[in-house]
């Protein structure tokens, strides 16, 4: 086959020169390349062997590190969660006292803009004392509103309310209110005197655990009736 090769190349040298064109010898290996080429075979390149890249699995370290990750995030997740859900009910408590708070008025309304005369609390729903779910219940829409959401120890239930009346007010006139607590000073501005509030700090996510009725009818989370000097 050798000699075939050469034999072919000599000839194709002989042919050159004797019809005067150049053409350049052609050798054994370009011309098994060549004749690769004519049969559409193409050699193989060493770049394009590429050998297939193993699939790495996990170590054992590295798949505590994703469920240690995993955890922490399901944690981060159901904390947030319960501050919105404790938020959430704090709010519908203040709700609450507000419905409470528009009975009053109308009570206070039917009654000469005289305050009702009602018990601080108390312990059982078969104790016959004027409390506030007793006396005010025909002046709210929904019996309901006299159990605060964050009632855990269920007070509403055995006491028929979450709630505690200021008897202070009691029989005062709704034009001239004036609460004094211990030795200070009188108060009588409404927007400081509280009406009603939660019976125990029912709510921890915020700063005094109340929520507090006042007598001009707002409710909120501060505690506003404490004389500014006992303050100082």
């Amino acid at each position: 086959m050798v000699a075939l090769m050469d034999t072919s190349a000599a000839s194709i040298g002989a042919v050159t020169r004797g019809s005067g064109i150049a053409v350049p010898a052609v050798g054994v290996g370009q011309a098994s390349r060549l004749t690769m080429s004519r049969a559409g075979g193409t050699p193989a390149s060493p770049r394009q062997a590429r050998t297939p890249v193993p699939l790495r699995a996990f170590t054992l370290v590295e798949l505590l590190v994703v469920i240690a990750i995993i955890a922490l995030l399901a944690t981060l997740g159901t904390a947030a969660w319960q501050r919105s859900q404790r938020s959430a009910r704090a709010i519908a408590c203040m709700q609450n006292l507000r419905a409470i708070g528009a009975g009053l008025t109308r009570y206070v309304g039917e009654h000469d803009g005289i305050f009702p005369e009602l018990a601080l609390a108390r312990t059982s729903k078969t104790d016959t004392v004027p409390t506030i779910d007793t006396e005010l219940r025909t002046y709210v829409p929904d019996a309901r509103v006299f159990a605060c959401p964050d009632d855990s120890k269920h007070l509403a239930a055995t006491s028929g309310t979450s709630y505690l009346w200021n008897n202070r007010l009691n029989g005062q006139r709704l034009a001239a209110l004036s609460v004094s607590f211990l030795a200070m000073n009188p108060i009588e501005d409404p927007s400081r005197i509280m009406v009603m509030g939660d019976k125990e700090g029912f709510h921890p996510n915020i700063v005094n655990k109340l929520n507090v009725l006042y007598a001009d009818g707002h409710a909120s989370q501060e505690l506003t009736f404490v004389d500014d000097a006992a303050q100082k």
